[in-house]
């Protein structure tokens, strides 16, 4: 496919890690995210009994890739008894959620993994890169805030955000880090928290995009739609807007090539290879 001349490739966003090549938000699939050249690291955080910032999709071990401290399956109608927010790091860490291969992708290998810390993921990453001889990767960090989670699946939204902003700075990541919620109330109290810090607004309905700007109450850095929402006119509109747009979750090559197209400012993928073999395409 060709490009205009000013074209610029977007980022390569890693979709917690490589979920189509090891275990979701784990630190092997961080490891080899950054060993295969994505720009930046997306991954989900959530909060544990303790108040520590755990890298998660879910605030309970997914029965889909997880299994319990005695290697068993988790049955699916008992997942969320196993409360991320009711148990202490100690605990949550004992759990395998790398093992038991997600079925939505063959490619992945199992391996053994727990749910790691955020100031792990980032120590780890931050080695590697200088091991690598490469620049710092950037963070897409997801707080997995949901309207009605709390109290039982989470802490308040203000008391989450704190939790999160506290680590970034202890981590001394904030100015490679956008930040990414689904729930409207994070970014409402991360904008004036820290004014400086990219906030990036995800969709996943049918509902105009100026719709949900208009809830929002202003305009966020990065907009970050279900893929399969974005069509030319809505990337040009964001451009307009000096919205910076990242859809998600990109993995199909003619899905990857329709997105190249519109030009995003970047693409977030769980194959962050199929995406980087496109660079030169």
């Amino acid at each position: 496919m060709s490009f205009p001349p000013v074209y610029r490739f977007p980022e390569v966003h890693g979709h917690r890690g490589c979920r189509g090549l090891l275990p979701e938000n784990t630190l092997p699939a961080f490891r080899e995210a950054l060993r295969l050249g994505v720009d930046v690291v997306e991954l989900d955080v959530v909060i544990s009994a303790d108040q520590q910032v755990v890298v998660s999709h879910e605030p309970w071990m997914s029965a889909t890739i997880c299994r319990t401290p005695a290697g068993l399956p988790i049955v699916p109608a008992e997942q969320r008894q196993h409360n991320l927010y009711e148990l202490s790091y100690a605990h949550i860490r004992e759990y395998d959620c790398g093992l038991t291969r997600h079925p939505g992708y063959p490619q992945q290998q199992p391996v053994p993994a727990f749910k790691p810390l955020l100031r792990e993921v980032v120590a780890e990453l931050e080695n590697l890169a200088r091991a690598l001889g490469r620049a710092p990767v950037g963070y897409s960090i997801e707080i997995k805030s949901g309207v009605g989670e709390e109290p039982r699946f989470q802490p308040a939204p203000a008391r989450f955000l704190e939790l999160v902003l506290a680590e970034l700075r202890a981590l001394h990541i904030l100015p490679r880090t956008t930040l990414l919620s689904f729930d409207k109330r994070i970014l409402q109290l991360a904008r004036p928290a820290l004014p400086t810090l990219p906030l990036c607004l995800l969709v996943e309905d049918a509902e105009p995009v100026s719709a949900h700007l208009n809830a929002l109450g202003f305009r966020p850095e990065v907009l970050g739609p279900d893929f399969r929402l974005l069509t030319p006119m809505l990337a040009a509109e964001l451009r307009e807007q000096s919205i910076k747009l990242v859809p998600w979750t990109v993995n199909e090559v003619p899905d990857l090539r329709r997105m190249l197209a519109l030009q995003p400012w970047g693409i977030t993928t769980d194959y962050p290879d199929r995406l980087l073999a496109l660079r030169g395409f």
